[in-house]
């Protein structure tokens, strides 16, 4: 009997201690935890766009042969600078000037022929004024001399494509620039039309870059007068990662997208003094694109799920959801937003991995003031 009742008794206070220990886990449940929380906010920045750029010479030519012939000289040198008009490349020119000087014997010989004619022909009418002989002769004589004028003008033409020949057997530079690989050596038999060398002029250079559809409506359009862009602020960076010295001005852009990417080529022009960029190399070009009033989060206030970004969003009754949002770009520690948040959203500021969605907290306001002296903006 006394056994019964001393389990009685341990089984009450079991109960009385797992509703003292029930209640105070629900006490604990219904407390909030307290979550600093910022509101969303804009401010004025520079957000670093980055493309990748293709250099290329702002003249960039081939030097090919017009005639054939041995090479006989080779006047400059690999990698060195020429002159508008100097001589590089001398084909010998011997049977050149030979059928220049047949042709300017042909045009005396034509000229002569022409005069003989000339003179038939005033015998002729004078014989036909007399009526000697038939009209029909002196049609035969005015044809006869028709013919010798037309050899006079077809020895002169053959004497201009000679003097071309042999004009075109001394090449010389187009413009002022730097030569390229040379893969002949003297005495080498060229044809028509080889490939001597390439000079390139790259006092200045074009870099061109691609820009999507969309990012041409956002960050380009805007900056057009006429058909040119004006920027002052376009940067080059080299593929080393250093930063060129000059800054460049984009000038203008292609017509139309192309179809198969949706892209749009942009030009962009760097004076090249020291000569440091070449043909054909590469690098990145990025363009300070200054925004007024653009929608700044922390970074470290976001999360990232299955490439989407999220922030927790405060209701107001103080529940936390996920918000996606699509970032712009990065500044710092900082998203610059393109859609999905507004101004004065209130967002999680930090402890985020240990919010759940729905969750009810306690929020403590940090000031916009507080987060930028923490994570400061650097451009």
């Amino acid at each position: 009997m006394k056994q019964h009742g001393i389990h009685g008794y341990l089984l009450i206070a079991a109960w009385i201690m797992f509703s003292c220990s029930n209640t105070a886990n629900k006490e604990e449940v219904l407390e909030p935890e307290e979550f600093p929380v910022i509101e969303v906010f804009r401010k004025d920045v520079n957000i670093p766009l980055e493309y990748v750029a293709s250099i290329q010479a702002f003249q960039n030519v081939e030097i090919r042969a017009r005639v054939e012939g041995y090479l006989e000289q080779i006047l400059v040198d690999e990698g060195k600078e020429v002159r508008k008009g100097q001589l590089m490349f001398k084909i010998n020119d011997e049977e050149y000037r030979a059928d220049l000087a047949r042709a300017r014997a042909n045009i005396i010989s034509a000229e002569a022929e022409a005069k003989s004619a000339t003179v038939e022909l005033e015998r002729v009418r004078l014989l036909v004024n007399k009526n000697i002989i038939t009209k029909t002769e002196l049609d035969l004589a005015e044809a006869k001399l028709e013919i010798a004028r037309s050899r006079i003008e077809q020895a002169k033409a053959e004497e201009t494509a000679a003097a071309i020949r042999l004009t075109n057997s001394s090449i010389r530079s187009p413009f002022d620039g730097i030569i390229d690989r040379i893969p002949f050596k003297v005495g080498s038999l060229i044809n028509a039309g080889t490939l001597l060398t390439t000079i390139s002029d790259i006092e200045t250079v074009n870099a061109y870059f691609n820009v999507s559809e969309v990012e041409y409506l956002e960050n380009f359009r805007k900056r057009s007068s006429g058909d040119t862009l004006f920027l002052a602020n376009t940067e080059l960076i080299l593929a080393n990662g250093e930063l060129y010295p000059l800054k460049g001005r984009i000038e203008t852009m292609e017509s139309e997208f192309e179809a198969g990417t949706g892209a749009i080529a942009v030009r962009v022009k760097f004076r090249n003094p020291q000569h440091l960029l070449k043909h054909g190399s590469t690098g990145k070009i990025r363009i300070q694109d200054s925004r007024k009033g653009a929608i700044l989060i922390p970074q470290k206030s976001t999360v990232e799920i299955q490439d989407k970004n999220y922030v927790y969003l405060l209701n107001e009754n103080q529940t936390v959801v996920l918000k996606s949002f699509v970032p712009i770009s990065r500044i710092g520690e900082y998203y610059v937003v393109g859609k999905g948040l507004e101004e004065k959203d209130k967002i999680i500021y930090e402890g985020i991995q240990n919010v759940r969605e729905g969750m009810v907290i306690r929020p403590r306001l940090v000031s916009t003031e507080e987060v930028l002296k923490e994570n400061a903006i650097i451009y």
